[in-house]
């Protein structure tokens, strides 16, 4: 009896296990399919614009004051003590904080009339093709967890992260290509790989980091002396045998995922290095991305990257900047920042729009938080601002956002927002509707719940869609 009981459980956990296996790979298939979703999810991909996502990611909270969102009442309270609520607040480090103005003059960029500060020359060039947001909140003043919370939804970590929601949701595009593409600096940015991670997500769903500096991706070229057939036979081996591990184990998601890994790995192989190598450009093409100037050249690659990329059918690509916190020096340390990213991000619209990408494209420009208007050095020239989770300025260019417009205010001060007030997850909630996907059925069953980006829902920001 007992043995008979022992040859059902094995018998059963096989076919439980190589279900498992064939369904994610059916799974898998489905969604690898150019624009092809089970017809089971409730989802409209088909009906958006936006296809493809480049999130320019500015790590360290760029200061909303200082770039998109000016106030001449700083002006006439440039170093009066800073009094909130009736009470003097005292610096971190000890003594009285004062208010600060802001050390760049504003233009009005565009037919739009859009708020830039005037650093901003060649980004206030394609000021009407961006959609400014300046009515975004956060939750933290701390940079791990905010960055978390922009990137994830959550502000403690173990989440998924945008990119990977996306890719699970209108799956990849390229199957040669990972669907979720990371270009960091060399440092991480705060908080690490958990900023695009696949949380609780299938492991395939994770973000890909390219390497900073020498090969992208480490390996890519295969040993002297192994050849693609040989590759091939190794590749099945092990997927031979790793399939009959899984049919074991049922229920192990990490195997299935190293499987597809293993395939993915293979066929970048033949595909990366061409896509990688930016060398082919036209000169005409680096030089409108600054590449070659000491100042743009880093951001000016990863832009140039980016679009590449997206043109080969990766679904979502962020880029990191890092270094925007300026708690001093606010003149100098936010001039050069703009200087790096400004003509790289200009050409990547420019050049989107130039193939006909844009409208498919949807590119995100933020950082964790805004700044505050004060923590200034009075008499002294090391002015800068602190951390500000209650205004910031989140811009959006291309599939199917505003563009032209405004969207929200901060008081006189930017201290906080005031007007198109929403928080983190409604502006989560409404990039993924960019891309036809609704938050609230983009779930996945995980720990006792259905979960989803926002965490519990939110609401669609409508003035940010055209």
């Amino acid at each position: 009896m007992n043995a008979m009981k022992n040859e059902y459980l094995q018998r059963r956990d096989a076919l439980i296990g190589m279900g498992s296996i064939l369904g994610t790979i059916a799974f898998s298939s489905i969604l690898n399919a150019d624009d092809t979703l089970p017809s089971a999810l409730p989802l409209q991909p088909s009906l958006a614009k936006a296809k493809n996502v480049i999130f320019l990611m500015m790590e360290g909270g760029p200061s909303h004051i200082d770039t998109f969102d000016p106030k001449p009442m700083l002006e006439k309270m440039h170093l009066k003590e800073f009094v909130r609520e009736g009470k003097q607040i005292s610096a971190m480090q000890g003594g009285k904080r004062y208010y600060v103005q802001s050390p760049f003059k504003f233009i009005k960029a565009g037919k739009s009339g859009a708020d830039m500060a005037e650093n901003w020359t060649h980004l206030a060039k394609v000021a009407d093709d961006i959609c400014f947001f300046r009515g975004c909140t956060v939750d933290s003043v701390n940079h791990p967890t905010a960055m978390y919370q922009m990137n994830c939804g959550n502000r403690f970590g173990g989440d998924p992260g945008i990119g990977a929601w996306v890719n699970y949701g209108l799956g990849s595009i390229n199957q040669d290509l990972p669907g979720f593409i990371v270009l960091p600096e060399v440092s991480y940015p705060q908080g690490g790989a958990a900023n695009w991670s696949n949380g609780y997500l299938p492991a395939k769903f994770q973000g890909t980091p390219l390497r900073a500096k020498g090969s992208p991706i480490l390996d890519l070229t295969p040993p002297s002396g192994v050849t693609t057939a040989r590759q091939r036979k190794n590749l099945d081996l092990i997927a031979k045998l790793n399939a009959e591990h899984a049919a074991k184990h049922p229920g192990h998601d990490e195997l299935a995922a190293r499987m597809d890994n293993y395939e993915l790995a293979f066929r970048m192989q033949m595909q990366v290095p061409e896509t990688l190598d930016i060398s082919k450009e036209d000169a005409k093409t680096k030089e409108l991305y600054g590449i070659g100037n000491d100042a743009t050249d880093s951001f000016g690659r990863k832009c140039l990257l980016a679009r590449k990329l997206v043109e080969k059918g990766v679904r979502f690509v962020q880029l990191y900047n890092g270094s925007w916190d300026s708690h001093d020096y606010i003149e100098r340390a936010h001039g050069n920042l703009v200087r790096g990213v400004d003509q790289p991000i200009a050409a990547l619209i420019t050049d989107l729009k130039h193939r006909g990408l844009l409208e498919s494209t949807l590119i995100v420009w933020c950082g964790e938080f805004g700044r505050t208007p004060d923590n200034g050095v009075r008499g002294g020239t090391a002015y800068g601002r602190d951390h500000n989770p209650n205004a910031m300025t989140i811009w959006l260019a291309g599939g199917g956002c505003n563009a032209g417009h405004t969207i929200g205010a901060t008081d006189e001060l930017g201290m906080a927002a005031v007007e198109g007030k929403a928080h983190i997850r409604d502006f989560h909630v409404t990039l993924l509707r960019l891309l036809g996907l609704d938050d609230n059925k983009l779930t996945f069953y995980h720990a006792g719940r259905f979960k989803q980006l926002s965490q519990f829902g939110g609401t669609v920001i409508k003035d940010l869609i055209s």
